[in-house]
């Protein structure tokens, strides 16, 4: 583009630099976006520190259960789901219950038994258990009671949230890797997946959902593939945490704190001020991490677990009319 008198007009574009070839480059703004340059475009580039984050600002307030049990579904996207009436089927493959169990925040449309019915049926057409998410408040009325009459099995899971800033300014020790995708040496770490060709397609498809998602990789010298790794996904003034793994040898040395400043760092210059994560109550090595880097519960949920043979709605005891 040139300017009325025939001279260049140039202009700036700030952020991540992800990839370079002959032809392109690509650079992730501060808003999220790819941006792509032509490298005959390209006049001048130079390292731009980040902007400096303020201990001061504080987190954004508690929305509430149910709105961020949404938040963190977003951050986590099934790779198949389908509403029944407000409540939500969410399926992938078997991969983390988050991803394959019923978010039950409002009306399923249906009397709960029903309901209850239609979603062991969905999920046993897939091969999957039927997992319903207990938020509490948020779910629907006389859910856990109707669960608790069927003998569904539950394991608590903790909401917890913090301010972003403290993490934000961890002076960084050791040098971590942030990128946009979750390349094979992070994944060989990542151990939800197992070596399961298959698991690992429907782990792909989720752990890269989410409006703006990093990785974290950490190595050390000496050290062959990742030490420790990390996911963060960014969604307004929220920084969603998650996938913080360390090799056991290697535990107590601070690698998930980096790990997650590292994250924090990146989530703030976009803007968030809030984060936030999912642990299992009986985990107590992490609870007791994140209770150090300041992270609080601002609720509990629940798995509940449906058998087979637990149904109780209409043609549950015969065969339905064809």
């Amino acid at each position: 583009m040139a300017a009325p008198e025939g001279r260049p007009v140039f202009g700036d574009v700030i952020g991540v630099l992800t990839s370079w070839d002959e032809e392109l480059l690509s650079v992730v703004n501060r808003a999220g976006e790819t941006v792509e340059i032509h490298r005959k475009a390209l006049v001048a580039g130079k390292p731009v520190p980040p902007a400096p984050v303020r201990r001061s600002t504080a987190a954004p307030a508690d929305p509430g259960p149910a709105a961020l049990q949404r938040l963190a579904a977003r951050g986590w996207p099934a790779v198949e789901s389908e509403p029944l009436g407000e409540w939500v089927l969410r399926a992938s493959g078997g991969f983390t219950r988050r991803a394959n169990s019923v978010q039950t925040l409002g009306d399923p449309g249906l009397p709960l038994a029903a309901a209850l019915d239609r979603v062991q049926d969905w999920y046993a057409r897939r091969g999957l258990p039927g997992y319903i998410e207990v938020t509490t408040p948020g779910s629907t009325e006389g859910l856990a009671r109707a669960l608790a009459e069927r003998g569904a099995t539950e394991d608590e899971t903790l909401f917890r949230t913090a301010p972003l800033a403290a993490l934000a300014r961890t002076p960084a020790a050791v040098d971590v890797r942030l990128a946009r995708r979750a390349d094979a040496a992070w994944m060989s770490r990542y151990r939800r997946v197992g070596g399961d060709p298959g698991l690992e397609r429907m782990a792909r498809q989720v752990i890269h959902g989410g409006h703006s998602v990093w990785f974290a990789t950490l190595t050390l010298p000496g050290q062959q593939g990742p030490a420790a790794i990390g996911r963060c996904v960014v969604d307004g003034e929220w920084a969603g945490f998650g996938a913080i793994e360390v090799l056991p040898e290697l535990r107590r040395r601070g690698l998930a704190t980096e790990v997650m400043a590292a994250l924090a760092r990146r989530a703030a210059e976009e803007g968030a001020t809030g984060g936030y994560l999912q642990v299992e109550a009986g985990n107590e090595r992490a609870v007791a991490l994140y209770d150090k880097l300041g992270f609080r519960t601002s609720h509990r949920y629940q798995y509940a677990r449906l058998a087979p043979e637990q149904r109780q709605g209409p043609g549950a005891a015969d065969p339905a009319p064809r």
